[in-house]
This record gives C-alpha cells, sequence and structure tokens, in this order.
C-alpha cells in the first residue's frame, strides 16, 4: 500500500473510533439515565478499545511518514502486552456483559440485587486484572524464546504469529502450552456467552407480548454482534496456519481484528439503541 494512502486510511479509521467511543463514553458518563450496570460495562470496553486502536495505529501511521518499518526492541515487548491485556480483558467485559444480560432477563426480579454496583466494579475490576495477568504470562514466555529468524516481523505491528515466526525451532515448543491454556481460557469464555444466550433466548421466547420480545432482543443482539465478530476474527487469524513469506490475507486479518471492533462497537451499540440515541441528543443539545 502506498506510504499516503495508508497513513490517510488509517488517519481516518483511528479519528473514526476515536471519536466514536469518546462519544459513548462521554455520553454514559454524563446521563444519569445511563448510570446502570449494562452502560458502566459498555463505558468499560469503550474505554479498551481506545486504548487497542492508539497501541497500533499511530505508531503504524509515524512509521509510513518517516518511510520506515522499525519499531524499537522495547517497543515491539511494550506494543505486545499492551495489544495483549486489551484484547484479553476486552473478551473478558464482553463474558461479563453477556451475564449482565442473563440476569436482567432470566432473573430480573433478583437483577438490582445480583448487580449492585459494588459486584458491578468488582466484576469490571477482574477482567482489567486478569488481561493484566494473562498478558504478563503470555507477553513474558513470547519474548524469553530465542529469535534466530531475522529481526523484520512481516506486519504492521509487533504480531505474536508473526514474531513466532522468528523463534528457533526447539524454543517454539516452550509457546505451545501458553497458547493451549490461551485456546481454552478463550473457549471457556465462548461456551459460557453461548450457554448464557441460549438461556436467554429461551426466556424471551416466553414472554407474551411481541413488544416485550423485540425490547428483550434489542438488548441484546448488539451485544451477540459484537461476540461473534471479536471470537470469530481473532480466532481466524491466531488459530490459521502462518505461511512463510508474507500474504494479503495476514495482513487483511490483522486489520480486521486489531482495527475494525473498535469502530463497529460504537456503531453497533449506538445504532439500535434508542437510549443511547436519546441520551446523545441530550448531549448535544439536539431535538
Amino acid at each position: 500500500m502506498d506510504c499516503t494512502v495508508h497513513v490517510h486510511v488509517f488517519l481516518v479509521i483511528y479519528l473514526a473510533a476515536l471519536i466514536g467511543n469518546l462519544l459513548i463514553f462521554m455520553v454514559i458518563v454524563f446521563d444519569h439515565h445511563l448510570h446502570t450496570p449494562m452502560y458502566f460495562f459498555l463505558m468499560n470496553l469503550s474505554v479498551i478499545d481506545l486504548g487497542s486502536i492508539s497501541v497500533i495505529v499511530p505508531k503504524s501511521m509515524a512509521n509510513s511518514l518517516m518511510n520506515t518499518r522499525s519499531i524499537s526492541y522495547a517497543g515491539c515487548v511494550a506494543q505486545v502486552f499492551f495489544l495483549l491485556f486489551l484484547l484479553e480483558a476486552d473478551f473478558s467485559l464482553l463474558t461479563i456483559m453477556a451475564y449482565d444480560r442473563y440476569v436482567a432477563i432470566c432473573q430480573p426480579l433478583q437483577y438490582e440485587t445480583i448487580m449492585n454496583s459494588r459486584a458491578c466494579i468488582q466484576m469490571a475490576a477482574g477482567a482489567w486484572i486478569s488481561g493484566i495477568l494473562y498478558t504478563v504470562l503470555h507477553t513474558g514466555n513470547t519474548f524469553a524464546l530465542s529469535f534466530c529468524g531475522g529481526n523484520m516481523v512481516d506486519q504492521f505491528f509487533c504480531e505474536i504469529p508473526q514474531l513466532l515466526k522468528l523463534t528457533c525451532s526447539d524454543s517454539y515448543l516452550s509457546e505451545a502450552g501458553v497458547l493451549a491454556f490461551s485456546i481454552c481460557l478463550f473457549l471457556g469464555c465462548f461456551i459460557f456467552i453461548i450457554v448464557s444466550y441460549v438461556q436467554i433466548f429461551k426466556s424471551v421466547l416466553r414472554i407474551p407480548s411481541d413488544q416485550g420480545r423485540h425490547k428483550a432482543f434489542s438488548t441484546c443482539l448488539p451485544h451477540l454482534i459484537v461476540v461473534s465478530l471479536f471470537f470469530c476474527i481473532s480466532s481466524f487469524a491466531y488459530l490459521k496456519p502462518t505461511s512463510s513469506s508474507p500474504s494479503a490475507l495476514d495482513l487483511v486479518m490483522a486489520v480486521l481484528y486489531s482495527v475494525l471492533p473498535p469502530i463497529m462497537n460504537p456503531i453497533i451499540y449506538s445504532m439500535r439503541n434508542k437510549e443511547m440515541k436519546a441520551a446523545l441528543r441530550r448531549l448535544t443539545g439536539c431535538r
């Protein structure tokens, strides 16, 4: 891709993600009507999206402007650490949001008791802390490997599958345990989300009125779309066999799982959300 085109495309993407997620954050903070568990978790998700796209896109644009692809070893470690941390916290938060929807629809009478403010803060803190613990393990193990395949990463950021291509064949095996743990962790979260939504759909279908069913589905559908998008793209990106030479598919998949979600999440969560639209109108003074 031409450097000028690269910079302009990534600048538009970055500004769209920045504006969209900042708007969601500000609307939720300043509108007391949205001070509920669901929007509290959505606010955390916006912070994660802002962080994840800021970790990779500005550096990529700066490299394009300076016509270089270099990054320091410390910079690469930091990029891997923060991106892994934010992606893991993202998926943990999406799992918590599935539980929030399950309690709201399947146990509505106990909702305020179960999802009280203290419980919400503890769950959100758990998502952030689990992200740190997982990332320390994975990043530490990755950069403890011996790299003997050169120092050129065939990607616009330091991506673990591309880094593993540079490791010695014997040291690569030590990463297998961490990868297996990662797969089990994410698969466990995904199964929990699927089971939660099976129960949610059963409860929704028992609601007698069409309006009630539509309202319940409208609060769940955005979250389900975001989970499916995140899980499918990231799973394919990390589980597909890595090619020995750079491929367009590797670049496309990296863009899809690292850059697309921070842009799509504000659109998905606000497009079908009447409360968010009303709050945005109140914030901006529009009628």
